[in-house]
């Protein structure tokens, strides 16, 4: 994963902008989501393979719920910020569940949090469940809270280096079961 999000790094800065601008994130949306990304060929990513997590952090991973049979739809490959740890699992935020224009809106508000500007393997998000909740600047973040438990992740995580998420929350990777992605994230707008 890491080569996809180098390549595609090098193909903006190519362009000359700026991560974190609206023309840099035009040119991501145009460029990004016609591309053919192998899920598979992410979680291979040995450099930023994973079994632990921390909150704060942006992973990938493969996931089969285990209420799967009774959930109207569940993302089966979710784009996760971890909000808060628990013995058998961890509360997070998957952005698979929001259109790309909220995702964008989300993650810059979220980047507030941030505790250093360096976006590197010591940046992380000050984050829990009581700050995102506490205020309404947050609203977006509701649909996208989901409980993940450990036994039910499938794959290693594949941790997303933070000068990169940015450039992740636009790649085409969601996998959602029962529902198209596009009537998820439609129901997630209509309910904040």
């Amino acid at each position: 994963m890491s080569k996809l999000l180098d390549k595609i790094g090098a193909d903006l800065g190519k362009t000359g902008l700026t991560l974190r601008t609206t023309q840099s994130r035009t040119w991501l949306r145009q460029n990004v989501k016609n591309l053919s990304v192998d899920r598979k060929d992410i979680t291979k990513d040995k450099n930023r393979a994973t079994n632990k997590f921390l909150p704060g952090r942006m992973y990938f991973f493969f996931y089969n719920p285990k209420l799967k049979d009774v959930l109207p739809f569940y993302d089966r490959f979710p784009l996760v910020i971890p909000v808060e740890k628990y013995p058998d699992g961890f509360l997070g935020l998957n952005l698979h569940y929001l259109p790309i224009k909220y995702r964008v809106i989300l993650l810059d508000k979220l980047y507030d949090l941030l505790n250093n500007d360096k976006y590197d393997d010591t940046t992380k998000l000050r984050i829990s469940y009581d700050i995102l909740s506490g205020t309404k600047r947050f609203k977006e973040f509701a649909p996208c809270l989901k409980r993940y438990l450990t036994n039910h992740i499938q794959s290693k995580l594949i941790q997303v280096e933070p000068d990169k998420w940015e450039t992740a929350i636009f790649l085409p990777v969601e996998q959602f079961v029962k529902e198209k992605a596009s009537k998820v994230q439609k129901l997630s707008v209509e309910s904040f």
